[in-house]
């Protein structure tokens, strides 16, 4: 993740911050959230606990009703909820947000556990923000701007940190060499061996090699267009339609990241040009 500027964090928190996002295995993943490190600390005791759920206004976490923790936040109300991300290949992400206890409710219908909603006192650290902001902000563009594309060529290789043009597809559970030409939100655009009327309609999976941090990502969608390349019978250009609710979110954080650093850099360089164009 870029550097975030503190107009981002408050459009961020402007924009985002009464939207609860559920934290699936995914989502922990993707946000490289340490779960052994998540607990909360109220008076002189301090308790791991579950994030079920997280927002710019709130946390919910899930405890035991019959255990100290449960009994120290109904006595106190004050907590100190401890967060810990750690990214690869960066020094990992540490802080406590300050809330107060305002309710319970039973976790799935159990007799023990419960999900305890935790309201932040005051406004999160900005790295809360920071990466909430970025994840809520992939998810809306994912949808607003779904069909911007964006061509392969070096410059975008290096801001996307995808490793090379070249990649795999799977059609029909078969690995194919292919070459990226662009990618979107919503799909892709590659060239590969075969003949038109043998990939049309198939069901793909097309896989992307990043780098900062290193992963794979593999993305299925279907082939919604075959072109034939004039000259070459044994190559044709296939477009691809991502299948929506499968998109990985690391895929959408990695499209975002490169739109959004797209845009700061024309907004720079439009300040500049007007600056300029003032001293003429």
């Amino acid at each position: 993740m870029g550097v975030v500027t503190s107009q981002q964090l408050s459009r961020y928190y402007d924009m985002y911050r009464d939207i609860d996002v559920v934290f699936t295995k995914e989502i922990i993943k993707t946000l490289c959230l340490n779960p052994r490190q998540i607990y909360i600390k109220c008076a002189a005791g301090q308790w791991p606990c579950i994030l079920n759920s997280v927002s710019l206004l709130s946390s919910k976490v899930v405890i035991s009703k019959t255990g100290g923790a449960f009994k120290a936040l109904k006595e106190n109300q004050s907590v100190n909820l401890h967060f810990c991300f750690t990214p690869a290949d960066s020094q990992p992400i540490v802080f406590f947000v300050n809330t107060r206890f305002d309710d319970f409710v039973p976790y799935m219908n159990s007799e023990d556990l419960v999900v305890v909603t935790l309201t932040y006192v005051n406004r999160p650290p900005d790295d809360l923000i920071s990466i909430m902001g970025s994840l809520l902000e992939a998810n809306a563009n994912a949808v607003r701007r779904r069909e911007e594309r964006i061509a392969i060529n070096p410059n975008s290789k290096r801001k996307l940190g995808l490793q090379n043009e070249e990649s795999i597809v799977y059609v029909q559970n078969v690995p194919r060499h292919c070459v990226l030409r662009d990618i979107s939100f919503s799909g892709t655009k590659l060239i590969l061996v075969g003949l038109k009327a043998f990939i049309i309609k198939q069901i793909v999976m097309v896989r992307f090699d990043f780098d900062d941090p290193r992963e794979t990502i593999y993305v299925r969608g279907v082939v919604v267009a075959v072109d034939e390349i004039e000259g070459r019978k044994d190559l044709v250009v296939a477009r691809i339609l991502f299948d929506e609710k499968s998109v990985p979110m690391a895929y959408k954080l990695r499209i975002n990241n490169y739109i959004t650093d797209v845009r700061i850099n024309q907004l720079s360089e439009n300040e500049a040009n007007v600056s300029l164009d003032s001293l003429k």
